[in-house]
């Protein structure tokens, strides 16, 4: 049952961080389309400063390489590292801030995380699993040139996206998961 009757407000309510996601992914073109949902994002300037890259196939191989090497891991010939592998598609948020004196990089970098949760909104909207994973190594070196990061791009994370099982939706709609209290986030100025 709805939470909301408007159907936006109840994607988001609804919204879940599934660590575990089935195989399949959208195509570019379907992304596309869902990044008309993503390009209106806040943005003081309106100067864009982000960008996804996407992995798909032996490019989660690589950035399992990427991410080894940064953690000083070694694995035998042949053994690969798991953890790019938990979805189809990886959705790498890139902040990439320009130059101007009215935006700040802090700015800059709160727009590009605002596109990267309306794309988790938008694909979850469209029936896809979403995780948007980071961790200690996301910034390291060997991950960075992997993703052809400029010195002045942060890499934000990826959005790990596939199918959701059947059972897993059900069990998602059905859940009564309570909406927080909205109570402690909304307030006004101290006297």
């Amino acid at each position: 049952m709805p939470r909301f009757t408007d159907p936006v407000l109840d994607a988001m309510a609804t919204r879940r961080s599934l660590a575990k996601v089935g195989p399949g992914a959208p195509t570019d073109d379907e992304l596309r389309d869902l990044l008309a949902a993503v390009t209106p994002v806040a943005d003081h300037k309106a100067l864009r400063p982000w960008r996804l890259l996407t992995l798909r196939g032996d490019d989660r191989a690589r950035l399992g390489e990427a991410l080894d090497a940064a953690a000083g891991t070694h694995r035998e010939p042949g053994e690969v590292n798991p953890k790019p592998f938990r979805a189809d598609l990886l959705i790498a948020v890139v902040a990439s801030p320009r130059e101007h004196p009215g935006a700040p990089v802090w700015e800059q970098h709160a727009t590009a995380a605002g596109a990267g949760h309306l794309l988790e909104l938008a694909l979850w909207r469209a029936g896809w699993g979403v995780m948007w994973r980071t961790g200690l190594q996301v910034n390291a070196p060997e991950v960075r040139a992997l993703h052809g990061l400029a010195d002045h791009e942060l890499l934000m994370g990826w959005l790990y996206v596939g199918s959701i099982d059947a059972d897993l939706r059900a069990r998602i709609e059905e859940s009564p998961r309570p909406v927080l209290d909205p109570t402690p986030f909304l307030g006004g100025l101290p006297a």
